[in-house]
């Protein structure tokens, strides 16, 4: 791979230990992707911030790198395990772990967004084409798909990398060809809810084996609710990084109720709950909104918890959205995520209700969790009075 005379210095230490690391770690992803050259970015997006998610050793590399790294573009992170508002049944070990990753990301100086949806917590978003370092899944292919903006599918590791140096590989996505799907996906029924978007995300991120484009034949253009779902979907199931709505590709596949049966076979474990989590990708606006419709002057018959962006909640509770949701009886946390929370463990829980195909796919397989796979409509009716 070709560097500058910078890049090369940089790589060789003279910029520091933690600068040469990022590089090391870019040129080995460049030489296995087969990259030509590294490219400048605009704004990254740093995952492994949940202790449950990088566990001792990440806190360690983490507390040692950030003693002397900096970050040189916008660096948004996500989700951290639990809201330290709302502590509930956290050990104190795991509020410590935490509270280490925090202070090492806040060390090398990101921005403390801990939300897995950074494209709806900012509003300068940068233009169509503009390279980004993305490693959180759904928001890599949303911001590929819906943004136009230009990201692989990276890692905790590449997307620090990159925030150090402000580069990123020119490689996969960040091509123009690599972004013309060859493998169309076909929809040979009428979609009725967020859910049967995040169904067919499934399926096609199993379908479509390598880093590509998927397009998606038979669907409306889906709403941002819609979207969200699907990108979770395509990014939990497999390497896919970026879907179009239509689009000419020379191999078709059909997704029909067969096959949207088999993704609730395996990812819908239960047909009922003991609580119902919501947020994964954190819900937004549009949801809230959505929620606060579905539920005025009714109550949650099981527990509810809802996850999503301390900014975001900051601004439905400016307009009493947030008030009017939690007198249905739900509870926010902010800051997390239902996906390897520790507020949902197997010794509490047999099961949760949720429209979240990623989530589903994260409970049932890490926390060990059934869970009953619902759209949003169908659980605010089924468990509301």
């Amino acid at each position: 791979m070709e560097l500058s005379r910078d890049e090369e210095e940089a790589l060789a230490g003279r910029h520091g230990e933690a600068m040469a690391s990022a590089y090391r770690i870019l040129v080995a992803i460049g030489e296995a992707t087969g990259a030509k050259k590294l490219i400048p970015i605009k704004w990254a997006h740093v995952s492994g911030v949940n202790y449950n998610t990088i566990g001792d050793a990440g806190v360690q590399f983490l507390d040692k790198f950030s003693s002397t790294a900096k970050v040189s573009v916008r660096t948004t992170i996500n989700p951290m395990g639990y809201d330290k508002s709302r502590p509930g049944n956290i050990i104190e070990h795991f509020q410590k772990k935490q509270a280490s990753i925090v202070r090492s990301y806040e060390r090398i100086g990101v921005t403390p967004s801990f939300t897995c949806t950074p494209y709806e917590v900012f509003d300068d978003i940068p233009q169509k084409g503009t390279a980004v370092s993305f490693a959180e899944s759904n928001a890599a292919v949303f911001s590929n798909s819906v943004l136009g903006l230009m990201t692989n599918k990276e890692s905790a590791l590449s997307a620090l990398a990159s925030s150090v140096t402000g580069k990123a590989t020119l490689s996969d996505l960040r091509l123009e060809e690599a972004r013309d799907p060859k493998v169309a996906i076909e929809a040979d029924f009428k979609f009725g809810s967020e859910l049967d978007y995040g169904l067919m995300g499934y399926f096609a991120g199993k379908v479509v084996k390598n880093r590509s484009c998927v397009a998606l034949d038979g669907i409306e253009r889906p709403s941002t609710m819609q979207a969200k779902a699907l990108s979770a979907a395509i990014g939990t199931s497999g390497s896919c990084g970026m879907f179009t709505v239509g689009g000419r590709a020379k191999k078709k596949i059909s997704f029909g109720k067969k096959e949207a049966q088999a993704v609730i076979d395996e990812l819908g474990t239960a047909e009922h709950g003991d609580m119902i989590t919501l947020g994964s990708p954190q819900l937004g606006m549009n949801e809230l909104e959505l929620l606060a419709k579905m539920t005025e002057d009714k109550k949650f018959t099981k527990r509810c918890m809802i996850f999503c962006s301390r900014a975001i909640h900051n601004q439905a509770t400016k307009i009493g959205l947030a008030g009017k949701i939690e007198r249905s009886g739900a509870e926010f946390m902010c800051d997390s995520c239902m996906c390897l929370t520790p507020y949902v463990t197997r010794d509490e829980y047999d099961a949760v209700i949720t429209n979240s195909v990623k989530g589903a796919y994260y409970m049932n397989n890490s926390n060990k969790v059934k869970v009953a796979l619902k759209d949003i409509k169908t659980i605010a009716k089924e468990y509301t009075e």
